[in-house]
Parts: C-alpha cells; sequence; structure tokens
C-alpha cells in the first residue's frame, strides 16, 4: 500500500518556490545571480509595526486566541473595510487566517465538491488551481489577452459559466500581469454574474494598495448586491512587507466564514497571536509609508519597462498595480542557443536565462504561454543589470 494519497499526483510544487531554490543553489556556490522570482518586497517590515509586535508580548498575546481571530484584530478589519473600502461587514462575517493562502484553502475545502467548476483567469497565482484541484474541483481556465491587459471580459465569463460552476475567481490587481479592473469593468463582470445565482465570486485583493495613480475597487464597490455570494481574501503580506508574518483574512457571508472557520479549527486553530496584535496598529495607521514605496516601485516598473520594450524580441505593457512584468518572449520561441539548443517554450527560455545570472518565472507556471514573469520588487540596480543581462542573452541566439 502506498503511503502517499493519490490526489497528491494532482499537484506539483510551486514554480516560483523551484526557481527560487534553483537560483539560490548557483548563488550559493558563488554564481552572480539576480533573483526576480519572489512576490515578495525588498522593503522591510515598518518599524512600528515591529514594535507593536514587541508590545503585544509585554501585554501577554502569546497565548490562543478565537480561532476566527483576535476580537481587537477583527475589529481592526471591519474598520478597514469600511473606511478604506466603503464596505459594511459584521463581525461573525471576518475570519482570520495564518495568510491568505490560508483562507484560499479554508475556502475551498469547506465548499468544493467532486467535479465543481471554478473559473479562474489566466494569467493566474499559481496556487489557485492548485488548491482546486486538491480538493477534487476542475479549474476552468479563462485565457485573457494582452491587448486588453489581461483582463477577463464579461462574454468570456459568460461562456465559461456552466451548471457545475461554484466560484469564480478574480484578482485586481493581478499577479503576474498587474492587470487592475475598473469599476465600469468590474460592473459589467456582475452582468454576467447576476444572470448565474448560483456561482460565487473570491475576489482576491492582496494587492489593494499598490496601484499606480489608479484607483482601486473591489467587485462589491460595483455591485453591492452580490455581497451574499462573495468572499474577499486579502492580508497583510503585501502593502505592509509582512510576508513572514502569515497574516491573512476573508470577509465574506456568515454562513461561508462559520465553515472555513469549522475547517480552520482543525487545521492551524488559528493565527499567529503576536503577529495579530501588531495587525491592529498596522491596519489602523494612516499608510504614509507606502507613499514611499510606491514612488520607488513607479520609477522602477518605468526603468524595467523602458529597457525590456527596447530588447529586440522581448516586449511587456505597463502594468497598473502590483510588481510584476508579464513579459512577452514569443518571439524567442524556435531561437537557438550558443549551445545549440531549439527554446521551444517560455519554461526552456527561463533556464537559458539563469545561464545569464537572472532568474525569473516562466509563464507556463501562471497559466498562459510564452511569457515570463519578472518581479520589480527588488533594488534600481539589480533591475538595470537585468535589463543589460537579458539583452545578451536574447542578443547571444541565433
Amino acid at each position: 500500500m502506498n503511503i502517499l494519497a493519490k490526489r497528491l499526483d494532482r499537484i506539483k510544487l510551486s514554480p516560483t518556490l523551484q526557481i527560487m531554490a534553483q537560483a539560490q543553489k548557483a548563488k550559493a556556490e558563488g554564481k552572480d545571480m539576480l533573483i526576480l522570482a519572489a512576490g515578495e518586497l525588498d522593503f522591510d517590515t515598518p518599524d512600528f509595526i515591529k514594535q507593536a509586535a514587541g508590545q503585544a508580548m509585554e501585554q501577554g498575546l502569546t497565548r490562543y486566541t478565537a480561532v476566527d481571530g483576535l476580537p481587537a484584530f477583527k475589529k481592526a478589519i471591519q474598520d478597514k473595510f469600511l473606511r478604506d473600502n466603503k464596505l459594511n461587514f459584521a463581525l461573525d462575517e471576518i475570519m482570520v487566517s495564518a495568510g491568505a493562502k490560508q483562507v484560499l484553502f479554508n475556502a475551498m475545502l469547506a465548499t468544493i465538491e467532486q467535479n465543481d467548476e471554478v473559473i479562474i483567469p489566466a494569467p493566474y497565482w499559481p496556487s489557485y488551481t492548485d488548491v482546486v484541484l486538491l480538493f477534487n474541483g476542475i479549474p476552468i481556465i479563462v485565457h485573457t489577452e494582452e491587448r486588453f491587459k489581461f483582463k477577463m471580459t464579461p462574454d468570456q465569463l459568460r461562456c465559461a459559466i456552466t451548471d457545475k460552476t461554484k466560484w469564480v475567481f478574480l484578482n485586481s490587481p493581478g499577479n503576474p500581469s498587474g492587470a487592475v479592473y475598473s469599476k465600469a469593468e468590474l460592473a459589467a463582470l456582475a452582468v454576467v454574474l447576476r444572470e448565474f445565482p448560483h456561482v460565487y465570486v473570491l475576489t482576491d485583493d492582496i494587492y489593494e494598495h499598490i496601484t499606480f495613480n489608479i484607483p482601486f475597487y473591489t467587485i462589491l464597490n460595483a455591485a453591492p448586491d452580490l455581497k451574499e455570494r462573495t468572499l474577499i481574501l486579502n492580508g497583510l503580506s503585501k502593502a505592509f512587507s509582512m510576508t513572514g508574518w502569515r497574516l491573512g483574512y476573508g470577509a465574506g457571508p456568515k454562513q461561508l466564514i462559520k465553515a472555513m472557520t469549522k475547517v480552520q479549527s482543525q487545521s492551524t486553530t488559528n493565527a499567529n497571536s503576536i503577529a495579530q496584535g501588531a495587525g491592529v496598529i498596522a491596519l489602523n495607521s494612516n499608510l504614509s509609508f507606502l507613499d514611499t514605496w510606491k514612488k520607488e516601485l513607479l520609477n522602477r516598473r518605468d526603468v524595467l519597462v523602458t529597457g525590456i520594450n527596447n530588447i529586440e524580441g522581448l516586449s511587456c505593457n505597463s502594468p497598473d498595480g502590483a510588481f510584476y512584468l508579464y513579459i512577452n518572449c514569443a518571439d524567442l520561441l524556435g531561437k537557438v542557443t550558443p549551445n545549440g539548443q531549439v527554446l521551444q517554450n517560455d519554461h526552456e527560455i527561463c533556464a537559458y536565462f539563469l545561464d545569464y545570472g537572472v532568474a525569473v518565472v516562466p509563464g507556463s507556471a501562471f497559466g498562459l504561454s510564452p511569457y515570463f514573469r519578472v518581479s520589480f520588487a527588488a533594488s534600481m540596480t539589480d533591475l538595470e543589470k537585468a535589463v543589460v543581462r537579458l539583452g545578451k542573452a536574447v542578443t547571444a541566439l541565433m
């Protein structure tokens, strides 16, 4: 008897982490490697939040909390939704988890039955498909188009929905594309969703505070009537540079949140109590530190976009949010490397770039090829070096 469950055959290791491991191994062996694969800001957690963690420990917040979260932190989340998003959630419509990924995991475990369908626009965050697959759901991939800035259209959504559809996933600003849906675009998707009252919406808003000169809207801003079938997924990892703190939260219908809390009670129980104590201070802050961060990210974005588009054979849109470029490399397919290898897909292209000391993630990991993702959550110096190295790598192709 095999000790391993067959359902594990349905999923794979995180491709981003695999690339990271490969690049870090090369770096440890002495290779000069620019690692532009991680979805993690290079800015440190603000000092006032770190200090709040110390205060939380001094106040005794070192024990179990309620499964669904520390009451003070849930209240801070409630206030945040009202202040930032003009949305009203009761406290029993909110739960706290060990990162936004656990919110996703809880929701799918609580709702997905065999062969339920989940509509996922590509390019997508890889965990979306694998979590659905882990619980025997069927990801229905909608391939968005670069000319529409990788945003799903109402017609695409309508064509993808069947009587087996349980969820539609939205991610704005998007990873890996940086796509940001306007309020009008969300309203247009909502028109379709109203035609199919059996379909729920999971909106991943984790990058909401990282947009460039355009406003952020979640779908409930455009369609408040969808509240009873919408789950908002969010957390503190991105806007507060708190990836290692593992602090996420979800807001949605009371019945769904109760079920997700039941799931979590048999897994991690509660999110880190100290992180939650610091999270109260983080969510209640004025976010002024983000102005400096966003200005720097905007400068990096513009330098990188210009540099990439000046390399013959590569091209990309200028993203409206998050901190990634999704770069078209179709013109490199069929090219021959100096070692005589014919590049047949974006995975091979990214492996070739490793030879030039640049680690990026192939578009196949995000469900839409031939592209690759570059994170500009790195120093300007490293980004400028990366452009030079990618240029040399492309020029060397025949």
